[in-house]
């Protein structure tokens, strides 16, 4: 049975968009997945499905439907009765290098807090991080519950270089950057793990709706978790968590 308000609008001639409130809500994202998943059984396989924050975006690109009348029945399914179900998910521990050589912003950004740098290491690993979204690049989750202590804006000025691993904050929300690319995140340490890798079968190992959890390591095993993930023996730490 419907639990919010949503709406729904084409989304070009291949794709319709399903809003929940905008707003940031762990019960509206688990709403949005369990509606996926309700989905995956009412639609054809070749349908793609991106969660969000707030939205569901349902992509056709292989046969033409009818947008209103998909629209009328994606209404009608999302107000009936549903058996409730249990969402599979985990809890993944990242390894992250606070070194100052990789935390470029780090001291400014704790100096501003008002926070010593170890404290504002502890909080950032003190947290589990709901994955909200990925996108903006291939693997880029964007993590919410960033304690209020450590919220921060974007930097003023952008870097034009952001190299691949680096762990940032802004705003309410924390993150790894999948590879090198523009950014305006403040970058306060960085993960030797790679978050996207185009050759395996499941390219991005976390998904929407799972957590995240920081975990602390000195120089030296950032190196050898770097040189681990690299030829393929590095596997991520993860714990059965059921939403």
């Amino acid at each position: 049975m419907s639990q919010f308000p949503i709406t729904l609008k084409p989304f070009g001639k291949n794709a319709i968009l399903i809003e929940w409130p905008q707003r940031v809500d762990e019960a509206i994202l688990l709403d949005i997945l369990a509606y996926q998943r309700f989905l995956r059984t009412q639609l054809e396989d070749s349908w793609e499905m991106i969660p969000a924050y707030n939205s569901l975006t349902l992509i056709q690109i292989h046969t033409h439907f009818d947008q209103d009348k998909l629209a009328k029945q994606l209404l009608q399914w999302y107000g009936e009765p549903r058996e409730a179900i249990t969402l599979q998910h985990y809890l993944w521990k990242i390894p992250v290098c606070y070194d100052a050589e990789f935390a470029m912003d780090l001291n400014e950004l704790a100096e501003t807090l008002g926070l010593s740098v170890e404290a504002l290491i502890t909080q950032h690993t003190s947290h589990a991080y709901t994955v909200y979204g990925i996108g903006f690049l291939p693997g880029f989750m964007y993590l919410g519950g960033l304690p209020k202590i450590l919220e921060a804006p974007r930097r003023k000025t952008p870097r034009l270089h952001v190299p691949k691993g680096s762990v940032g904050l802004a705003g309410k929300q924390t993150g790894i950057y999948p590879q090198d690319s523009p950014g305006g995140w403040n970058i306060i340490g960085r993960c030797p793990v790679p978050m996207f890798n185009p050759n395996s079968k499941n390219p991005c190992f976390v998904n929407v709706g799972d957590k995240v959890q920081f975990v602390a390591i000195e120089k030296a095993e950032y190196e050898l978790h770097k040189i681990e993930a690299e030829v393929g023996i590095y596997t991520p730490q993860k714990q059965d968590f059921h939403a």
